[in-house]
Protein backbone atom coordinates (compact mmCIF):
# COMPACT_ATOMS: atom_id res chain seq x y z
CA UNK A 1 0.00 0.00 0.00
CA UNK A 2 1.26 3.46 -0.64
CA UNK A 3 -1.75 5.11 1.82
CA UNK A 4 -0.80 5.19 5.54
CA UNK A 5 -2.84 6.58 8.08
CA UNK A 6 -7.52 6.35 9.31
CA UNK A 7 -7.72 9.97 9.50
CA UNK A 8 -4.91 11.90 9.27
CA UNK A 9 -3.69 10.05 6.50
CA UNK A 10 -1.00 10.30 3.91
CA UNK A 11 -0.75 8.67 0.33
CA UNK A 12 2.90 9.00 -1.28
CA UNK A 13 3.72 8.46 -5.43
CA UNK A 14 6.81 8.50 -7.35
CA UNK A 15 10.05 6.45 -8.26
CA UNK A 16 13.40 7.90 -7.62
CA UNK A 17 14.11 8.32 -11.17
CA UNK A 18 10.62 9.44 -12.48
CA UNK A 19 9.54 13.60 -13.12
CA UNK A 20 8.54 13.87 -9.79
CA UNK A 21 7.53 12.93 -6.49
CA UNK A 22 5.05 13.79 -3.50
CA UNK A 23 1.74 13.14 -1.68
CA UNK A 24 -1.46 14.08 -1.07
CA UNK A 25 -2.38 14.11 2.91
CA UNK A 26 -5.78 14.25 3.89
CA UNK A 27 -7.65 15.51 7.34
CA UNK A 28 -6.40 18.85 7.98
CA UNK A 29 -9.35 20.72 8.77
CA UNK A 30 -9.81 23.93 7.15
CA UNK A 31 -8.43 27.28 8.41
CA UNK A 32 -5.60 25.76 9.15
CA UNK A 33 -2.64 28.14 8.31
CA UNK A 34 -0.40 26.41 5.86
CA UNK A 35 2.48 27.56 2.96
CA UNK A 36 5.57 25.95 1.37
CA UNK A 37 7.77 27.66 3.63
CA UNK A 38 6.18 25.51 6.45
CA UNK A 39 7.12 22.40 5.13
CA UNK A 40 9.87 23.41 2.74
CA UNK A 41 12.71 23.04 5.89
CA UNK A 42 12.23 19.31 7.27
CA UNK A 43 12.56 18.58 3.41
CA UNK A 44 15.61 20.55 3.15
CA UNK A 45 16.97 19.04 6.46
CA UNK A 46 16.62 15.39 4.53
CA UNK A 47 17.58 16.42 1.09
CA UNK A 48 20.65 14.35 -0.69
CA UNK A 49 23.67 16.08 -1.11
CA UNK A 50 24.16 17.86 2.01
CA UNK A 51 27.66 16.77 2.97
CA UNK A 52 30.26 14.25 2.17
CA UNK A 53 28.57 11.91 4.32
CA UNK A 54 25.64 11.97 2.41
CA UNK A 55 25.21 10.52 -1.50
CA UNK A 56 26.31 13.52 -4.08
CA UNK A 57 23.20 13.06 -6.04
CA UNK A 58 22.15 17.37 -5.66
CA UNK A 59 18.29 17.60 -5.53
CA UNK A 60 16.69 21.17 -4.21
CA UNK A 61 13.58 19.15 -2.97
CA UNK A 62 11.73 22.68 -3.12
CA UNK A 63 7.82 21.34 -2.76
CA UNK A 64 4.98 23.02 -4.07
CA UNK A 65 1.42 22.60 -3.02
CA UNK A 66 -0.46 21.98 -5.87
CA UNK A 67 -4.25 22.33 -3.70
CA UNK A 68 -5.92 21.93 -1.18
CA UNK A 69 -5.10 25.61 0.24
CA UNK A 70 -5.75 28.65 -0.71
CA UNK A 71 -4.64 32.51 1.01
CA UNK A 72 -1.82 30.88 2.86
CA UNK A 73 -4.51 28.68 4.93
CA UNK A 74 -6.27 25.23 4.23
CA UNK A 75 -9.13 24.45 2.52
CA UNK A 76 -10.19 21.48 4.08
CA UNK A 77 -9.95 19.24 1.37
CA UNK A 78 -7.22 16.72 0.09
CA UNK A 79 -3.49 18.52 -0.19
CA UNK A 80 -1.65 17.49 -3.15
CA UNK A 81 2.06 18.49 -2.76
CA UNK A 82 5.01 17.61 -5.52
CA UNK A 83 8.66 17.51 -5.62
CA UNK A 84 10.31 17.75 -8.86
CA UNK A 85 13.23 15.16 -9.23
CA UNK A 86 16.01 17.59 -10.86
CA UNK A 87 18.91 15.48 -10.51
CA UNK A 88 18.31 12.43 -12.47
CA UNK A 89 21.07 10.13 -14.08
CA UNK A 90 18.80 6.99 -15.00
CA UNK A 91 21.78 5.63 -17.21
CA UNK A 92 23.64 4.88 -13.91
CA UNK A 93 21.52 1.98 -13.16
CA UNK A 94 21.76 -0.27 -16.95
CA UNK A 95 23.26 -3.26 -15.17
CA UNK A 96 20.60 -3.74 -12.40
CA UNK A 97 18.43 -5.09 -15.53
CA UNK A 98 21.13 -7.84 -15.37
CA UNK A 99 21.94 -8.16 -12.23
CA UNK A 100 19.41 -8.08 -9.26
CA UNK A 101 21.96 -6.05 -6.45
CA UNK A 102 22.21 -7.95 -3.37
CA UNK A 103 20.10 -7.31 -0.53
CA UNK A 104 18.24 -4.51 -2.57
CA UNK A 105 14.34 -5.07 -3.65
CA UNK A 106 15.38 -5.45 -7.15
CA UNK A 107 14.58 -9.54 -6.87
CA UNK A 108 11.66 -8.92 -4.94
CA UNK A 109 9.94 -6.59 -6.81
CA UNK A 110 10.37 -8.61 -10.21
CA UNK A 111 9.13 -11.73 -9.11
CA UNK A 112 5.96 -9.85 -6.86
CA UNK A 113 5.13 -7.37 -9.84
CA UNK A 114 7.04 -9.31 -12.58
CA UNK A 115 8.30 -5.46 -13.77
CA UNK A 116 10.43 -3.21 -11.80
CA UNK A 117 11.24 0.58 -12.42
CA UNK A 118 13.90 0.11 -14.59
CA UNK A 119 16.45 3.31 -13.13
CA UNK A 120 16.91 3.36 -9.10
CA UNK A 121 15.47 1.50 -6.68
CA UNK A 122 11.56 2.95 -7.96
CA UNK A 123 9.36 2.73 -4.75
CA UNK A 124 12.09 1.22 -2.86
CA UNK A 125 14.27 4.12 -3.32
CA UNK A 126 14.38 6.49 -0.01
CA UNK A 127 13.04 9.28 -2.60
CA UNK A 128 9.39 8.18 -1.64
CA UNK A 129 10.30 9.63 1.64
CA UNK A 130 10.28 12.95 0.15
CA UNK A 131 6.10 12.75 0.40
CA UNK A 132 6.52 11.58 4.26
CA UNK A 133 8.22 14.22 5.14
CA UNK A 134 5.85 16.34 3.84
CA UNK A 135 3.49 15.49 5.21
CA UNK A 136 4.63 14.69 8.33
CA UNK A 137 6.00 18.38 8.37
CA UNK A 138 2.27 19.42 8.46
CA UNK A 139 1.13 17.05 11.47
CA UNK A 140 4.53 18.71 13.12
CA UNK A 141 3.19 21.57 13.20
CA UNK A 142 -0.83 20.87 13.90
CA UNK A 143 0.27 18.95 17.19
CA UNK A 144 2.61 21.65 18.20
CA UNK A 145 -0.31 23.91 17.61
CA UNK A 146 -2.91 21.74 19.44
CA UNK A 147 -0.43 20.50 22.59
CA UNK A 148 3.02 21.56 22.26
CA UNK A 149 3.96 18.48 21.11
CA UNK A 150 7.67 18.29 20.32
CA UNK A 151 9.43 15.47 18.35
CA UNK A 152 12.99 15.64 18.08
CA UNK A 153 15.37 12.48 16.19
CA UNK A 154 19.10 12.44 16.89
CA UNK A 155 22.02 9.57 15.18
CA UNK A 156 22.75 7.48 18.69
CA UNK A 157 24.42 5.19 16.98
CA UNK A 158 26.81 4.37 13.34
CA UNK A 159 28.12 0.93 13.36
CA UNK A 160 29.57 -0.15 16.59
CA UNK A 161 30.39 3.25 18.11
CA UNK A 162 27.03 3.82 20.09
CA UNK A 163 26.52 6.98 22.48
CA UNK A 164 25.10 6.18 26.14
CA UNK A 165 21.11 5.23 26.02
CA UNK A 166 21.06 3.70 29.40
CA UNK A 167 17.51 4.39 29.97
CA UNK A 168 18.32 4.99 33.67
CA UNK A 169 21.51 6.73 33.27
CA UNK A 170 20.45 10.91 34.85
CA UNK A 171 22.49 11.94 31.88
CA UNK A 172 20.49 10.14 29.19
CA UNK A 173 17.06 10.70 30.45
CA UNK A 174 17.99 15.18 30.46
CA UNK A 175 19.20 14.74 26.91
CA UNK A 176 15.42 13.28 26.18
CA UNK A 177 14.48 16.23 28.16
CA UNK A 178 16.43 19.09 26.48
CA UNK A 179 17.29 17.55 23.01
CA UNK A 180 16.09 20.07 20.31
CA UNK A 181 15.96 19.98 16.12
CA UNK A 182 18.18 23.04 16.18
CA UNK A 183 20.71 21.48 18.96
CA UNK A 184 21.14 18.53 17.25
CA UNK A 185 21.22 20.23 13.24
CA UNK A 186 24.23 22.30 15.01
CA UNK A 187 26.15 19.32 15.67
CA UNK A 188 26.72 18.97 11.85
CA UNK A 189 25.71 16.63 9.37
CA UNK A 190 26.40 13.32 11.55
CA UNK A 191 22.89 14.52 14.01
CA UNK A 192 24.56 13.10 17.21
CA UNK A 193 24.46 15.40 20.29
CA UNK A 194 26.65 13.43 21.85
CA UNK A 195 29.95 15.51 21.94
CA UNK A 196 31.89 12.22 23.09
CA UNK A 197 31.32 9.88 20.04
CA UNK A 198 29.87 11.96 16.89
CA UNK A 199 33.53 12.75 15.47
CA UNK A 200 34.30 9.08 15.69
CA UNK A 201 31.30 8.16 13.93
CA UNK A 202 32.06 10.90 11.45
CA UNK A 203 35.02 8.76 10.86
CA UNK A 204 33.64 5.22 10.60
CA UNK A 205 30.99 7.17 7.68
CA UNK A 206 34.23 7.95 5.32
CA UNK A 207 36.49 4.75 6.14
CA UNK A 208 33.34 2.73 4.68
CA UNK A 209 32.60 5.83 1.99
CA UNK A 210 36.38 5.87 1.13
CA UNK A 211 36.26 2.10 0.50
CA UNK A 212 33.26 2.11 -1.88
CA UNK A 213 31.49 0.21 0.82
CA UNK A 214 27.93 1.51 3.64
CA UNK A 215 28.01 1.26 7.34
CA UNK A 216 24.88 1.30 9.05
CA UNK A 217 23.13 2.89 12.25
CA UNK A 218 20.76 3.76 14.88
CA UNK A 219 18.32 6.83 14.91
CA UNK A 220 16.53 7.65 18.70
CA UNK A 221 13.37 9.77 18.71
CA UNK A 222 11.51 11.52 21.99
CA UNK A 223 7.79 12.60 21.25
CA UNK A 224 7.91 15.38 24.42
CA UNK A 225 3.99 16.81 25.68
CA UNK A 226 2.30 13.99 23.90
CA UNK A 227 -1.57 13.85 25.18
CA UNK A 228 -2.80 11.23 27.57
CA UNK A 229 -4.78 8.22 25.79
CA UNK A 230 -3.56 8.04 22.31
CA UNK A 231 -3.31 4.51 21.43
CA UNK A 232 -5.89 1.40 21.45
CA UNK A 233 -5.45 -1.96 23.12
CA UNK A 234 -4.94 -4.89 21.49
CA UNK A 235 -3.80 -5.10 17.85
CA UNK A 236 -3.41 -1.01 17.60
CA UNK A 237 -1.50 0.00 20.63
CA UNK A 238 0.83 2.88 20.27
CA UNK A 239 4.17 1.52 20.22
CA UNK A 240 2.71 -1.37 17.58
CA UNK A 241 1.60 2.15 15.47
CA UNK A 242 5.16 3.70 16.14
CA UNK A 243 6.60 0.35 14.91
CA UNK A 244 4.97 0.21 12.05
CA UNK A 245 5.27 3.69 10.78
CA UNK A 246 9.25 3.00 11.31
CA UNK A 247 9.90 -0.33 10.32
CA UNK A 248 7.78 0.97 6.89
CA UNK A 249 10.77 3.26 6.12
CA UNK A 250 13.64 1.80 3.67
CA UNK A 251 16.74 0.28 5.28
CA UNK A 252 15.41 -0.13 8.58
CA UNK A 253 15.94 -3.10 10.39
CA UNK A 254 14.70 -2.70 14.06
CA UNK A 255 12.69 -1.21 16.31
CA UNK A 256 12.91 -1.17 20.74
CA UNK A 257 10.87 1.36 22.89
CA UNK A 258 11.59 2.54 26.51
CA UNK A 259 14.31 -0.10 27.38
CA UNK A 260 13.55 -1.89 24.83
CA UNK A 261 16.14 -5.30 25.02
CA UNK A 262 18.17 -3.91 28.04
CA UNK A 263 14.98 -4.22 29.90
CA UNK A 264 15.28 -7.88 29.76
CA UNK A 265 18.33 -7.55 32.06
CA UNK A 266 16.06 -5.96 34.56
CA UNK A 267 14.30 -7.47 37.38
CA UNK A 268 10.84 -5.95 37.49
CA UNK A 269 11.55 -4.69 40.67
CA UNK A 270 13.92 -2.12 39.26
CA UNK A 271 12.54 -1.88 36.00
CA UNK A 272 8.76 -1.05 37.14
CA UNK A 273 7.91 2.95 36.60
CA UNK A 274 6.28 3.69 40.39
CA UNK A 275 3.72 6.25 40.51
CA UNK A 276 3.18 9.91 42.27
CA UNK A 277 1.06 12.67 42.23
CA UNK A 278 2.47 15.44 40.74
CA UNK A 279 1.62 18.90 42.17
CA UNK A 280 2.38 21.38 38.99
CA UNK A 281 0.80 19.03 36.85
CA UNK A 282 -2.13 17.60 39.10
CA UNK A 283 -1.62 14.15 37.98
CA UNK A 284 0.08 10.96 38.49
CA UNK A 285 3.28 10.37 37.02
CA UNK A 286 6.10 7.96 37.11
CA UNK A 287 9.30 8.58 38.76
CA UNK A 288 11.46 6.70 36.20
CA UNK A 289 10.20 5.87 32.36
CA UNK A 290 11.37 2.53 31.50
CA UNK A 291 8.06 1.70 29.53
CA UNK A 292 9.16 4.85 27.37
CA UNK A 293 5.86 6.98 28.11
CA UNK A 294 3.44 4.06 26.64
CA UNK A 295 1.63 1.82 29.03
CA UNK A 296 -0.89 -1.12 27.86
CA UNK A 297 -0.59 0.40 24.32
CA UNK A 298 -1.67 3.57 25.54
CA UNK A 299 0.52 6.72 26.16
CA UNK A 300 0.75 7.88 30.02
CA UNK A 301 1.84 11.84 29.38
CA UNK A 302 5.49 10.89 30.18
CA UNK A 303 7.99 11.49 27.33
CA UNK A 304 7.70 8.85 24.59
CA UNK A 305 11.13 7.29 23.23
CA UNK A 306 12.33 4.95 21.24
CA UNK A 307 15.35 3.92 18.42
CA UNK A 308 15.38 2.40 14.95
CA UNK A 309 17.93 0.43 13.42
CA UNK A 310 19.10 1.11 10.05
CA UNK A 311 20.81 -1.54 7.96
CA UNK A 312 24.36 -0.65 6.02
CA UNK A 313 22.98 0.60 2.60
CA UNK A 314 22.15 -2.34 -0.02
CA UNK A 315 23.45 -0.36 -2.89
CA UNK A 316 27.65 -0.06 -2.95
CA UNK A 317 30.15 0.42 -5.56
CA UNK A 318 32.16 -1.96 -4.54
CA UNK A 319 32.62 -5.69 -6.61
CA UNK A 320 29.81 -8.14 -5.69
CA UNK A 321 29.49 -11.88 -6.46
CA UNK A 322 25.60 -12.22 -7.81
CA UNK A 323 23.71 -13.91 -10.53
CA UNK A 324 22.00 -12.36 -13.29
CA UNK A 325 17.78 -13.06 -13.35
CA UNK A 326 18.31 -15.77 -15.92
CA UNK A 327 20.70 -17.50 -13.60
CA UNK A 328 24.04 -17.11 -14.58
CA UNK A 329 27.11 -16.50 -12.40
CA UNK A 330 28.90 -12.51 -12.46
CA UNK A 331 29.78 -9.53 -10.76
CA UNK A 332 28.50 -6.08 -10.24
CA UNK A 333 29.64 -2.68 -8.96
CA UNK A 334 26.90 -0.64 -8.53
CA UNK A 335 26.83 2.72 -10.41
CA UNK A 336 24.93 6.02 -9.01
CA UNK A 337 25.15 7.59 -6.15
CA UNK A 338 24.50 6.31 -3.25
CA UNK A 339 24.92 7.56 0.67
CA UNK A 340 27.52 5.44 2.56
CA UNK A 341 25.43 5.74 5.74
CA UNK A 342 21.70 6.46 5.46
CA UNK A 343 21.14 7.09 9.51
CA UNK A 344 22.19 10.94 9.56
CA UNK A 345 19.59 11.49 6.66
CA UNK A 346 17.08 9.40 8.31
CA UNK A 347 16.19 11.39 11.21
CA UNK A 348 13.65 14.48 9.41
CA UNK A 349 12.50 10.73 7.53
CA UNK A 350 11.75 9.03 11.50
CA UNK A 351 10.01 12.35 13.07
CA UNK A 352 8.01 12.88 10.55
CA UNK A 353 6.61 9.24 10.59
CA UNK A 354 6.04 9.91 14.02
CA UNK A 355 4.45 13.15 13.74
CA UNK A 356 1.87 11.32 11.66
CA UNK A 357 1.14 8.49 14.44
CA UNK A 358 0.45 11.03 16.70
CA UNK A 359 -1.45 13.08 14.40
CA UNK A 360 -3.65 10.63 13.74
CA UNK A 361 -4.28 8.28 17.01
CA UNK A 362 -4.98 12.19 18.37
CA UNK A 363 -7.87 12.34 16.04
CA UNK A 364 -9.27 9.20 16.47
CA UNK A 365 -9.24 9.90 20.73
CA UNK A 366 -10.53 13.32 20.26
CA UNK A 367 -13.13 11.54 17.89
CA UNK A 368 -14.28 9.34 20.53
CA UNK A 369 -14.02 11.82 23.22
CA UNK A 370 -16.60 13.86 21.42
CA UNK A 371 -18.75 11.08 20.88
CA UNK A 372 -18.90 10.50 24.35
CA UNK A 373 -19.85 14.26 25.08
CA UNK A 374 -22.75 13.69 22.50
CA UNK A 375 -23.98 10.80 24.58
CA UNK A 376 -23.54 12.37 28.26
Amino acid sequence: MSSFGTLFKVTTYGESHCKSVGCIVEGVPPGFPLTEDDIQPQLTRRRPGQSKLSTPRNEKDKVIIQSGTEFGKTLGSPIGMLVLNEDQRPHDYGEMDVYPRPSHADYTYIQKYGVKSSSGGGRSSARETIGRVAAGAIAERMLEKINNVEIVAFVSQIGSVSMNKDTQDESFIKLLNTVTKESIDATGPIRCPDDTVKEEMVKVIEKYRDSKDSIGGVVTCVIRNCPIGLGEPCFDKLEAKLAHAMLSIPATKGFEIGSGFKGVEIPGSKHNDPFYFDESSKRLRTTTNNSGGIQGGISNGENIYFSVAFKSAATISQEQPTASYDGKDGILAAKGRHDPSVTPRAVPIVEAMTALVIMDQLLIQNARKSTMDLLN
